[in-house]
């Protein structure tokens, strides 16, 4: 057997153990980014949830605080009138 055919088997083992390592790898890549995807789109769904939920809270503090300023401008104008009628 002539060296040259030794070597040629030789990287031929190496090319097939390296093909079958780059089907291998590609595989898992493909798993990670389908897992990836999934994330994502769960981690979308909860900032869109947690958005929603700090929008109402903001809307009733909005009014929360319009209600306590009319009634503290109530309170002013009664006390006013109280002390006008009064004096």
């Amino acid at each position: 057997m002539d060296w040259a055919y030794v070597l040629v088997i030789i990287l031929s083992i190496f090319l097939a153990l390296f093909l079958l390592l780059g089907i291998v790898l590609v595989v898992l890549l493909i798993r990670v980014t389908v897992q990836i995807k999934s994330v994502t789109e769960s981690a979308k769904r909860t900032t869109d949830t947690i958005q929603g939920i700090v929008t109402n809270a903001s809307r009733m503090s909005d009014v929360g605080l319009l209600v306590r300023t009319v009634m503290k401008q109530a309170k002013k104008f009664k006390k006013r009138k109280d002390e006008k009628d009064n004096g």
